[in-house]
C-alpha cells in the first residue's frame, strides 16, 4: 500500500532543513546545501520504508542506511535525533565541535546509528555493497522455510562525487554481477561539486552506465517536493529482487534558500529568508515541532515492535533449528566458537621451510570450517595468494554455477583491490562476519585500510609477495615503503611473521582484536621452521629468538630476513661477537606490552641494529642503527636481488660488526627509554 502525505511531512522535511542550517551556521562550518536538498528522499525513507530500533542501534535485521555523501552529515544527524538515537538536541548544537557526538562527517565509532565510516567519496556506497553482500550471506545461511530472519535492505544516498570516484564505479560493478536486490541507493543529481557545476566534469548518463553494470535504474525528477514519486521508486525498486537499484533523485542543493544549488555556508541574513520560506520563526533555532517527534516516534515504535517479534521467531527457530540459532547467536555476540585456536597449526624446526603464503593457507584450511564467520576471497589472484580453502564454496548468485550461491565465503573479487578493502568494511560493519581479502602488498588500498582502523573493525588483509623477495616482477611490485605506511597508522596490526608459529599467531590475533584490522605481510619465498619461535612469545609482537650474555650487539628483525639474521649471529660468534636476536613480527601489539618486558627484549648496555629489506623509516624507536632499503627495488631471481643490497648473512654479519665498532665505549640507553610514552 503506497504511503500517503500530509502537512506534518513537509513540517518534518523542513525541520530536517533546518536543524542542518542552523547547526552549520553555529559552527561556522559544514555543508548545507545537501541535506536541504535531500530531506524529501531521508524523510519518505526513514519515516515510510526503514525498520530499525534506535534503542537497540544494532538489531541484526535493522535496515542499514550509508550516507556515501558524508559531508552532508547533518542530513544524518538530525534524522538519527527526530527518530530517538542516543543524539540530544545539545548534540545537534554542538557539531564539528571537540569531543562531541556530531563530528564533521559520520564517525561509527562515535555516533549511534551511524552504520559506517563515510568521509573519503566513493567509500560509503563500497560499504553498502558490503553490507548488502553480508545480508544475502545470512539469509542464504540462516533463513528456513517459515523463518525469514533476515531480510533487511541497504540503502545508501551518494552524490556526484561518489558517482566519479573510481572505488564506487568498482563496488557498484560487483554488486550487478552479484545480483544484490537488496541494496538501493539514491543518486543525488544536483548538478554541482566543489569547484562548481559539474557540467564541467560529469557529462556522461550516469544511469546508462549503471544499467551496463546489471543495475535497475529509476529517475525521480523533482526530488525537492515530489514525494508520492520517491515513495513508488522506493516501492519498485524493493519488488525489484535480482538486481541492485540506483535511483536519480534530481535536487536543488541548498533548495529553499537564495544560495541554493551552492554548496557554501548560509549566513544568518540567509537562514532567516530560509525560515521565512518554510514557516519558521526567523529569530529562533534548532526548533523540533512536536507533530515532527511524534511523527518519527510512530515509527521508531514499529521498529522496536518489529525487533521484538523477531525475538519471538527466533525462540521458536532456536527450537527447532538449535545448530543454526546458536551460530547466528554467537555472531550477533560478536564471539568466537570456543576453543577455535586449538586448530591453529604449530611447527617446530624438523617441519620443512615453507612460503609465510602457503603457511597462511594452512591456517585458512584449518580454522574456516570451525570458524564460520570468516568469509574471504582475493582481488584476482586466488592462485597467488592461496586464500581459498579446500571445502570452501563461492560467494555468487544462486544458479551462477553448481557450486555457488550466497550462502558461499569464498568471493571472487575480480581486479578490484581497492572496492575490496571498502566492502570488507562493509561486511564487517554489518555484524557476525569476519572479512579477510587476498592481494599483494604492494596493491593493499590505503584509503580503505585507513577508515578499517578508524571505523574499529575487523578485516583482514592476505598481504603476499611481501619484499624484494618476489623477484622477477620488479620495482613495481616489490613494496619499500608500504610497511612504514601502514605502521604509522592507529589501531592497525601489521604483521610480518617469519615461520609457521609467528603466522598462526598473526592469525590468532587478528581474530581475537575485535576492534582493529590487520595486514599479514606474507612471502612469495620459503622460509625455515625456527628454533625458539612460537605462538605465545609471537603474540606479544615481539621476543628474544635466540639470548646470548654479555651480548655485543642485538640484531632485530622480521619476515624473511630473520632467519639470514640468524645465520649471521654465527657468523659473529665465528669471530668472537656474541649477538642476541630478536624477532619483531609486529610493532603495534609488541608496544602494548609492559615497559619492563619491552626493557628485556631490548635492553640498555649494547647497540642494537635492524634488518628489514623496506624502508629504515621507523626503525630508530628500536634500534641505534638501520639496514634497510631507501630506494626502490630490482628485477631478477630473488637471491641475486638480495645478495645486491646486501641481504646475506654475510652482508648482515659485516654492519653487525660495524655498528659495534661505531658504539664500542659508549655508554648505551635502549631506544626505547623515551620521555614519552605513544600507546595508551
Amino acid at each position: 500500500m503506497a504511503p500517503s502525505f500530509d502537512k506534518v511531512d513537509t513540517l518534518s522535511i523542513n525541520t530536517i532543513r533546518l536543524l542542518a542550517v542552523d547547526a552549520t551556521i553555529k559552527a561556522n562550518s559544514g555543508h548545507p546545501g545537501a541535506p536541504m536538498g535531500l530531506a524529501p528522499v531521508a524523510h519518505v525513507l526513514f519515516n515510510k520504508f526503514m525498520t530499525f530500533n534506535p534503542k537497540n542501534p544494532k538489531f541484526i535485521n535493522r535496515d542499514r542506511f550509508v550516507l556515501s555523501n558524508g559531508h552532508g552529515c547533518m542530513l544524518l544527524y538530525a534524522l538519527l535525533h527526530l527518530y530517538g538515537y542516543d543524539l540530544s538536541l545539545d548534540d545537534l548544537k554542538n557539531f564539528s565541535q571537540l569531543g562531541s557526538k556530531t563530528p564533521g562527517h559520520p564517525e561509527a565509532a562515535d555516533t549511534p546509528g551511524v552504520e559506517v565510516t563515510t568521509g573519503p567519496l566513493g567509500q560509503g556506497v563500497a560499504n553498502a555493497v558490503g553490507l548488502a553482500m553480508a545480508e544475502a550471506h545470512f539469509a542464504a545461511r540462516f533463513n528456513k522455510e517459515g523463518y525469514e530472519l533476515i531480510n533487511n535492505y541497504t540503502y545508501c544516498i551518494m552524490g556526484d562525487g561518489c558517482v566519479m570516484e573510481g572505488v564506487a564505479s568498482e563496488a557498484c560493478s560487483i554488486a550487478g554481477h552479484l545480483q544484490l536486490g537488496n541494496l538501493i541507493v539514491f543518486y543525488d543529481d544536483n548538478g554541482v561539486s566543489l569547484d562548481g557545476d559539474t557540467d564541467q566534469t560529469l557529462t556522461e548518463d550516469v544511469l546508462k552506465r549503471y544499467e551496463a553494470y546489471g543495475w535497475h535504474t529509476l529517475w525521480v525528477k523533482d526530488g525537492n517536493n515530489d514525494l508520492a514519486g520517491i515513495a513508488h521508486a522506493i516501492e519498485v525498486a524493493q519488488d525489484v529482487k535480482d538486481k541492485p537499484s540506483i535511483i536519480k533523485v534530481t535536487t536543488n542543493l541548498g533548495y529553499g534558500s537564495r544560495l541554493k544549488n551552492r554548496d557554501i555556508l548560509l549566513k544568518k541574513d540567509y537562514a532567516a529568508d530560509v525560515k521565512e520560506r518554510f514557516g519558521f520563526d526567523p529569530n529562533e533555532s534548532f526548533v523540533v515541532p512536536q507533530e515532527v517527534y511524534d511523527l518519527a516516534a510512530k515509527q521508531a515504535a514499529a521498529g522496536a515492535a518489529a525487533e521484538e517479534a523477531w525475538n519471538q521467531l527466533f525462540a521458536k527457530y532456536a527450537s527447532d533449528y538449535p545448530p543454526e540459532a546458536a551460530d547466528l547467536k554467537l555472531r550477533i555476540e560478536n564471539k568466537l566458537p570456543e576453543g577455535w585456536e586449538k586448530s591453529l597449526p604449530v611447527y617446530s624446526t624438523i617441519d620443512p621451510a615453507i612460503a609465510s603464503r602457503k603457511l597462511s593457507e594452512t591456517v585458512l584450511n584449518k580454522i574456516c570450517d570451525i570458524v564460520p564467520s570468516l568469509i574471504g576471497g582475493s582481488a584476482d589472484l586466488t592462485g597467488s595468494n592461496f586464500t581459498r580453502w579446500k571445502t570452501a564454496v563461492d560467494f555468487q548468485p544462486p544458479l551462477f554455477s553448481f557450486r555457488s550461491d550466497y550462502s558461499g565465503r569464498y568471493i571472487r573479487y575480480g581486479v578490484r583491490e581497492h572496492s575490496m578493502g571498502a566492502i570488507m568494511n562493509g561486511l564487517a560493519a554489518y555484524g557476525g562476519l569476519i572479512p579477510f581479502g587476498g592481494t599483494f602488498l604492494n596493491f593493499v588500498s590505503s584509503g580503505a585500510v585507513r577508515l578499517s582502523a578508524l571505523s574499529e573493525v575487523r578485516v583482514i588483509w592476505v598481504a603476499t609477495h611481501d619484499s624484494i623477495g618476489l623477484g622477477e616482477d620488479g620495482p613495481t611490485h616489490q613494496p619499500i615503503e608500504t610497511l612504514a605506511h601502514f605502521r604509522a597508522l592507529p589501531n592497525i596490526m601489521v604483521w610480518r611473521p617469519a615461520d609457521g608459529n609467528e603466522t598462526s599467531a598473526a592469525y590468532y590475533k587478528a581474530l581475537t582484536e575485535a576492534h582493529t584490522p590487520s595486514i599479514l605481510a606474507l612471502s612469495r619465498q620459503n622460509l625455515p621452521q625456527l628454533e625458539g619461535s612460537s605462538i605465545e612469545k609471537a603474540i606479544k609482537g615481539g621476543y628474544v629468538l635466540k639470548e646470548a650474555e654479555n651480548a655485543d650487539v642485538t640484531i632485530v628483525s622480521t619476515g624473511s630476513e630473520v632467519y639470514l639474521s640468524l645465520e649471521a649471529t654465527q657468523i659473529l660468534e665465528s669471530k668472537g661477537l656474541k649477538a642476541r636476536l630478536v624477532s619483531l613480527p609486529e610493532w603495534l601489539t609488541f608496544d602494548k606490552q609492559s615497559e619492563e618486558y619491552k626493557l628485556s627484549v631490548f635492553p640498555d648496555g649494547h647497540p642494537i641494529l635492524s634488518v628489514e629489506v623496506m624502508t629504515t623509516l621507523g626503525w630508530q624507536k628500536y634500534s641505534h642503527e638501520q639496514f634497510g632499503i631507501n630506494r626502490f627495488g630490482a628485477s631478477g631471481p630473488y637471491l641475486q636481488v638480495y645478495k645486491k643490497f646486501g641481504f646475506t648473512p654475510e652482508g648482515i654479519a659485516e654492519r653487525a660488526k660495524k655498528t659495534i665498532e661505531f658504539w664500542k665505549g659508549i655508554p648505551l640507553r635502549s631506544p626505547i627509554r623515551r620521555a614519552f610514552t605513544q600507546v595508551k
